[in-house]
């Protein structure tokens, strides 16, 4: 009879090699891409395993892909001065932005998630996914170099990194929604807190915007303002899909404040 847990490992180890052949990349060191898709709330779950989690990558890959992206935004945009090359790494390294870039990746299927973590929804959760992206990125960093995870993040961001937006576009949800509100109702959103659960190192924040009293749109974060920021933005995008004369187009390029 098969080992239970055996079973697991091997279920994992299959998981890992999936992620690195659909990364296309010359990977050699295969357990430290499992460490970089191994969430702390495992780890917890399976004390003793013998695997890291990936939050000393993630801290790695988050400058890892800042400084990606600030290179090939420079060179893709000789005409955009300072601000606007900042609005746009901002959009695309955000919570929101870099969730995107994981989904293409199918990042959320592969992440090792504690039972409680994936039964909340942690495969889908931007904050999360953005975390994974990062630990992902320091892992291939540390294996293939510089060159190649620049042209990688390169690759995968490509569309945000192209795409030709104005600057309004680059602003966070928030602002954007307030500026809407303000100019076609004359009135400034709401915010208001439904839930906050968890512990106190895992809090969760379930928010939801109301404008001119109406409900219209929720968000749940790790902290306050990020669970806002997704609030915001559900909220203008229903404004804008139901506003003549207005287009949503570039409403999901957004920065957040993941705080």
């Amino acid at each position: 009879m098969t080992d239970p847990g055996t079973a697991e490992t091997s279920r994992a180890v299959d998981r890992v090699e999936a992620f690195i052949a659909r990364l296309g990349l010359p990977i050699r060191d295969h357990a430290l891409i499992a460490q970089a898709l191994t969430h702390a709330s495992w780890l917890h779950e399976h004390p003793g395993e013998g695997v890291g989690h990936n939050e000393r990558l993630e801290f790695l890959g988050d400058s890892v892909i800042n400084l990606a992206v600030s290179e090939a935004l420079f060179a893709r945009h000789p005409d955009d001065d300072e601000g606007v090359l900042s609005s746009r790494r901002a959009a695309i390294v955000s919570a929101l932005g870099l969730a995107r870039i994981a989904q293409r990746i199918g990042l959320g299927d592969d992440l090792r998630l504690g039972e409680g973590e994936s039964q909340r929804g942690g495969r889908v959760r931007p904050s999360l996914l953005a975390s994974g992206l990062e630990a992902v990125a320091g892992a291939v960093f540390l294996d293939i170099g510089w060159d190649g995870t620049c042209a990688w993040i390169s690759a995968l961001a490509a569309p945000e990194l192209d795409a030709d937006l104005a600057a309004a576009t680059l602003k966070s949800p928030k602002s954007r929604l307030q500026e809407f509100t303000q100019r076609k109702l004359g009135s400034r959103p709401e915010y208001r807190i439904l839930e906050a659960a968890g512990p106190d190192h895992e809090r969760t924040f379930r928010i939801e915007v109301l404008v001119d009293g109406r409900p219209l749109g929720s968000g749940s974060g790790p902290s306050r303002r990020a669970a806002e920021t997704l609030a915001a933005a559900e909220a203008l995008e229903t404004l804008l899909s139901s506003s003549p004369g207005t287009s949503s187009a570039g409403s999901a390029t957004v920065e957040e404040d993941r705080s």
